[in-house]
């Protein structure tokens, strides 16, 4: 049988249209980090969920479950319009699986009426070309699938064989950006098939990134030898990377700690399901409250509320946000969060 790796090779057309919203997307970015370094009172990425039910069930992930209905569309709206007042640079949508949300079109595009970036993070098992075509006309700038594998196995069905068809899809319709992110470590049996994932990934035209699968709460795992040689080998051909720039990821590939200012909960915010306000994933419960409360002080306070979890964190996104302030402001006051599953109990909380 071919290889998925050699699977319909054609690279991904950069036509008129395509390159045009290229050039506008990266100026709206260019755009949104200038704000960023002008002031710290806005946050800059939140990660918001839609769906918390998921098609699929990889072992390692503790961010779906298989039975929640979808948030209401008008709830959705309300969020959407609350993290554009506290003025988000660029709102994510993550799950679960988004795509599963009956009314995924008019949360993208009201991202976009808040003047955010707008992406999305998905298993891409849905993705099909008429879909492709409404989240262009959604307006959604940035794509992101975590490839875990060639070929399915107990831990996850995230395999290249069984989402290459999707990326040539992707390579063939999208408007957007897609980035292909492979993973090592947590259990993935062959370390190499990242290496595969990235170079397929690249060959169709988009970008790609590697990841270190966390733990349960988020922490630590460092690589052993034949996971640290392929993760040499995908960064030596994703060189322009935004974790090129960066020393995170490579202190956990070598099993050590960062010493950064975390600045969720202020320049980034994780909104799940029930509508409450979290650090990041997996620091759910801190601080647990309703976005519709969250102001602009709420987000200053916790710009300068250094976090104990943050020595080990494996959470990239948060750390490269956090990265825009490295330089300035240190943390006054030190807030210990729970591991993962600490959540506030939603039936305790009033949704505003």
């Amino acid at each position: 049988m071919e290889s998925p790796s050699t699977q319909g090779t054609g690279r991904r057309p950069m036509t008129a249209k395509r390159r045009w919203k290229a050039v506008t997307r990266k100026l709206r970015e260019l755009g949104s980090i200038g704000s960023a370094l002008a002031s710290t009172g806005h946050p800059y990425m939140a990660h918001i969920v839609p769906m918390r039910r998921c098609n699929l069930s990889c072992t390692y992930c503790n961010e779906f479950d298989d039975v929640s209905d979808p948030v209401p569309l008008d709830e959705m709206l309300r969020r959407i319009d609350h993290l554009g007042r506290l003025g988000t640079s660029v709102i994510t949508i993550s799950g679960g699986e988004p795509l599963l949300h009956p009314d995924l079109d008019q949360i993208i595009a009201r991202i976009r009426k808040t003047g955010a970036i707008a992406g999305m993070i998905t298993n891409g098992y849905l993705l099909m070309p008429d879909r492709i075509e409404r989240l262009n006309k959604a307006g959604l700038d940035h794509m992101q699938i975590s490839i875990d594998n060639v070929m399915p196995d107990a831990v996850s069905k995230k395999s290249l064989k069984v989402l290459d068809k999707k990326l040539q899809m992707l390579a063939e319709h999208a408007d957007f950006h897609v980035n292909i992110n492979s993973v090592v470590g947590g259990g993935i049996a062959n370390p190499n098939d990242a290496l595969i994932v990235s170079e397929r990934a690249l060959g169709l035209g988009f970008s790609s990134t590697i990841g270190i699968i966390h733990d349960g709460s988020g922490q630590l795992k460092p690589l052993g030898e034949a996971e640290r040689t392929v993760w040499d080998k995908v960064r030596k051909l994703t060189r322009r990377s935004y974790s090129r720039f960066n020393h995170f990821q490579e202190a956990i590939a070598n099993g050590k700690t960062n010493d950064w200012r975390c600045r969720a909960g202020g320049r980034y915010l994780y909104i799940c399901e029930f509508g409450l306000v979290h650090y990041c994933s997996q620091q759910r419960g801190y601080p647990g409250v309703p976005l519709a409360g969250y102001t602009t002080t709420d987000v200053k306070r916790e710009f300068l509320t250094e976090k104990s979890c943050s020595p080990n964190c494996t959470i990239s996104c948060v750390h490269q946000v956090s990265y825009i302030d490295h330089w300035r402001a240190p943390q006054k006051t030190t807030i210990t969060p729970g591991g993962a599953g600490h959540e506030t109990n939603p039936e305790l909380v009033q949704i505003r």
